[in-house]
C-alpha cells in the first residue's frame, strides 16, 4: 500500500482536533494520528508519546540539523513544532494512511512536499468572535499567550484558499460528518 497524508489544519480553536479525533475513533484500522515533536511543556493531562514528543529545543535543533523533520515550524516565539520523518515510515510501516492535526503552515509544507498524496483540510470556525470564545472558555492561556493565539488565527485564516477543501465548523456533528466523507473519498481514489 501506497500511503497516503489527511491534513487538517485551522486555527487554534477552530475544531480541528475534536474532527481528528472523531475520525481516529471510526477508522482505527486505517489511520493512525502523527504525533508532533514539540518544544512546548506539556499541558496537564498531556503524555509524552502520546500527544506530542516532548523534546527540549537543543534536542529539537539537533534534530532539524540531522534532517529528522518532515516540516517544522517555530509556531510561537520560541516554540518549535515538528514531523519526525520517523513518525510517518512507522504509521505506513502499520499499513494505515497518516492523519494529521496541525498548524496552518506545517500543513502547507506538508501538502506541497507530499502533493497528490496528501488531502490538505483546513478547518474554518463559525466566526472569528466564537473562536476568540473557544481560545478563552479553554482556560489554558496566560492573557499574553491568548492574544498571540488570537493574532495567529488571524494571519492563519487568510490561508484557508491555499488548502485543498475549506470544510466550515459551523455544527460539529456535520463538520465530522463531512471530513469523514472527505477522508474516505480520497482514501478509495487511486
Amino acid at each position: 500500500m501506497e500511503g497516503k497524508l489527511i491534513i487538517f489544519s485551522a486555527p487554534s480553536g477552530a475544531g480541528k482536533t475534536t474532527i481528528v479525533k472523531h475520525l481516529l475513533a471510526k477508522h482505527p484500522d486505517r489511520i493512525s494520528f502523527s504525533i508532533s515533536a514539540s518544544t512546548r511543556a506539556p499541558r496537564e493531562g498531556e503524555v509524552d508519546g502520546r500527544d506530542y514528543y516532548f523534546i527540549s529545543k537543543e534536542e529539537f535543533l539537533h534534530r532539524i540539523a540531522k534532517k529528522e523533520f518532515i516540516e517544522f515550524e517555530e509556531v510561537y516565539t520560541g516554540t518549535f513544532y515538528g514531523t519526525l520523518r520517523a513518525e510517518v515510515e512507522r504509521i505506513w510501516a502499520l499499513g494505515r494512511h497518516v492523519i494529521f492535526d496541525i498548524d496552518v503552515e506545517g500543513g502547507l509544507h506538508l501538502k506541497r512536499k507530499f502533493g497528490d498524496r496528501a488531502l490538505a483540510i483546513f478547518v474554518q470556525p463559525p466566526s472569528m468572535e466564537i473562536l476568540i470564545q473557544r481560545l478563552r472558555g479553554r482556560g489554558t492561556d496566560s492573557d499574553e499567550k491568548l492574544a498571540e493565539r488570537i493574532a495567529k488565527a488571524e494571519k492563519e485564516l487568510t490561508y484557508a484558499h491555499r488548502f485543498d477543501i475549506i470544510l466550515r465548523n459551523d455544527d460539529l456533528e456535520k463538520a465530522c460528518a463531512e471530513a469523514e466523507k472527505l477522508m474516505l473519498d480520497f482514501l478509495s481514489a487511486t
